[in-house]
């Protein structure tokens, strides 16, 4: 297949996915579409040069041009409804009451559940993802379920960020 309908076959199959771990990360709506789509513009660049899986690539440019958009920005993001529609049966409450409490982390511990839970990578691959420590991601994780914890004692991040 030529590389062009490659990449398109990606995006078409990868965006509800792409948009909900930018959504994770930003807690915006239109933030989560600029990011996604600066981070295929960066991905498509690169193409031929991605080799096997697309989206180890595509979520590392996802978390850096998110870490950069924290250094330009330096407020808290405003909570909306997510990009996905809500599955009958769903906990709504549990699952706003969830995306509450993650918007009161840090931004750096926010990517580190949403690398751990949503998207179930280790500890290495997130240290890799935001360019930091195996122990800086083990304390950030730490602290953050510690808070959340301590913020919404009855949920569970890794229940909830079931795909």
């Amino acid at each position: 297949m030529p590389p062009r309908e490659d990449f398109e076959g990606y995006v078409a199959a990868r965006m509800p996915a792409l948009l909900r771990t930018a959504y994770l990360l930003t807690g915006h709506q239109q933030d989560a579409e600029d990011l996604v789509q600066v981070a295929l513009l960066k991905t498509v660049g690169a193409w031929r040069r991605i080799a096997g899986d697309p989206d180890a690539y595509v979520r590392q440019v996802l978390v850096n041009e998110n870490i950069s958009r924290w250094r330009r920005r330096r407020w808290r993001e405003v909570l909306e409804e997510p990009p996905e529609s809500h599955l009958p049966g769903d906990d709504i409450e549990r699952r706003m009451a969830l995306r509450s409490a993650l918007m009161s982390l840090a931004p750096k511990q926010r990517t580190v559940l949403v690398l751990r839970y949503y998207e179930g990578l280790t500890e290495r691959e997130i240290a890799d993802a935001m360019g930091i420590g195996a122990g800086t991601v083990k304390s950030h994780a730490r602290d953050a379920l510690a808070r959340l914890r301590s913020t919404a004692p009855d949920l569970d991040p890794a229940a909830t960020f079931a795909r």
